[in-house]
């Protein structure tokens, strides 16, 4: 063999499925599906999501039903929205910027206000809610790059090969259908054994230098979620209400990992990687709402986990581009670009159940004929969140377990104020999502909401606008990661720029 340089790993054989080694993946999608941002209205939005004492708006449907109770007229809501995601990321002593500019329809509503039948009873009359809610938005761009000059996504290949012969990549072998088959089939990797100086079969190597590495990632998606709710309203002193909502998951991402090298034989090669996840899910809140005095209200509302049937698509392909290199140095095999008939994996279907955790509310509003102020806490934990297969012959226990182990119950606040003169509303908000992960994880995933908003109110039509502005603490993403837990680290920070306006008609 006429290989001009190689380098291999002595690490420990490990043999673990394709599905257990990409277990913190399945942690942090958990995650990212159970983790809702504030959402409804843009009156709502413009208080920074507190609502649960608040009633009068269909966006209760979602939070507290009993604030359906407090219609005294029917009514029609359409929103649209912008929303501007930009991800700074830092890899390597190298700074990108990445934005993503989407346009979404946040909701809209039908409200069927239903009068008492009988005007002097305690009963003062109620309404059916049917809305749509988008709860959680996925899209994101986010490219980083630099210069690696300690290790390779070729030597995670060779972490991944090591402790087995070549049998692996053929028939029914564990690294048939995966990313580090490919790189065996574009010869990444190879056995020691097809060396000069021949070492033991399970153990591999590669003819590749330290690159400059890059990564493009895209998501697309959200969580949207329909609600079917009634409240009713009891001498406008206790509010109380109900309903289901139908929950719908849908996220698509797009990965194009890219090394080049500055040196020979191996000049480039790239990975990309398609992940699709679609889900329906089902749940339930009930709620209640007092008020004790005119100038107070007090609520409550507890939402019931989401119970999700899900299914998963992954594929990828792989290319590279050699410099005519004689890779065994008899002239029989050549490798010189295949970038146009890359290397692929057949698509992974699988289908499993996903449960999200439950949600309980409480909070407070203050009214005065100046306007209010209302706040919100949210007791929820993300460590709760579990999957399920539907085939008795895959478990998902180190998924769960490494969900269990991460995260920690966390307490979620919100707080908004609105000023009343005249017809002219003027609202401000804010919000903060507790950081998820356990104190043994140096990690801190807060996000911090801050917005504003404006309303006219007519008669029988009125119109809200809102902007809220969204920021993540540093995170970390790892491209790769080695057995013993090393790879290189990403450190990326996430902020959104929301704008959505709500229209509405009462009749």
């Amino acid at each position: 063999m006429s290989a001009k340089k190689f380098r291999f790993y002595l690490t420990g054989i490990v043999l673990l499925s394709f599905l257990a080694a990409n277990a913190q993946d399945y942690a942090e999608t958990a995650l990212l599906f159970t983790r809702n941002k504030p959402s409804g209205s843009a009156r709502i939005l413009g208080l920074g999501g507190a609502q649960t004492a608040l009633g009068g708006d269909y966006s209760s449907a979602l939070s507290n039903p009993a604030g359906l109770g407090m219609y005294n007229r029917s009514e029609f809501t359409f929103s649209l929205g912008l929303a501007d995601h930009k991800t700074s990321a830092n890899y390597l002593g190298t700074h990108t910027d990445e934005n993503r500019s989407v346009f979404n329809i946040p909701g809209f509503s039908y409200v069927w206000n239903l009068p008492p039948r009988n005007p002097d009873g305690p009963y003062v009359g109620g309404s059916f809610g049917i809305s749509f809610s988008r709860t959680n938005d996925f899209n994101r761009e986010t490219i980083y790059k630099g210069d690696n000059q300690n290790n390779s996504i070729i030597d995670y290949f060779i972490d991944q090969a090591w402790g087995e012969t070549t049998d692996q990549f053929f028939d029914n072998g564990r690294h048939v259908n995966t990313p580090t088959g490919l790189a065996y089939f574009n010869y990444l990797i190879g056995a020691r054994s097809i060396l000069p100086d021949p070492g033991p079969s399970d153990e591999y190597f590669t003819d590749a230098d330290y690159p400059y590495q890059n990564e493009e990632i895209i998501v697309k998606g959200a969580t949207n979620q329909f609600n079917f709710s009634y409240g009713g309203n009891l001498k406008d002193m206790f509010f109380f209400g109900g309903g289901i909502g139908i929950s719908k998951i849908r996220y698509d991402s797009r990965k194009v990992f890219n090394e080049q090298f500055a040196d020979g034989p191996l000049i480039e090669m790239q990975l990309m990687e398609d992940l699709g996840i679609s889900g329906t899910g089902v749940n339930a809140t009930f709620g209640a709402i007092v008020r004790p005095v005119n100038y107070l209200q007090l609520g409550v509302s507890y939402t019931t986990p989401t119970f999700y049937q899900m299914s998963e698509t992954y594929d990828a392909s792989m290319w590279s581009r050699w410099d005519n290199y004689d890779y065994y140095g008899d002239g029989t095999k050549i490798l010189t670009d295949n970038s146009n008939n890359p290397e692929f994996i057949d698509q992974i279907i699988s289908e499993y159940n996903f449960t999200s955790p439950s949600r309980l509310r409480g909070g407070a509003t203050f009214i005065s004929k100046f306007g209010f102020i209302t706040a919100d806490v949210e007791v929820t934990n993300p460590s709760k969140a579990k999957y399920k297969s539907r085939e008795s012959f895959i478990s998902f226990q180190p998924e769960n377990e490494s969900i269990r182990e991460r995260y920690q119950s966390v307490i979620n606040f919100r707080l908004g104020a609105e000023y009343r003169h005249d017809i002219w509303r003027v609202r401000a908000g804010y919000g903060m999502l507790s950081n998820t992960y356990n104190d043994s994880f140096d990690v801190d995933n807060a996000i911090t909401t801050v917005s504003g908003g404006v309303g006219i109110r007519m008669q029988t039509f009125y119109v809200d606008l809102a902007v809220i502005s969204s920021s993540t603490n540093r995170y970390d993403y790892r491209p790769y990661t080695f057995f013993d837990g090393s790879g290189p680290v990403a450190e990326f920070k996430d902020r959104s720029l929301n704008g959505v306006i709500t229209v509405g008609f009462t009749f």
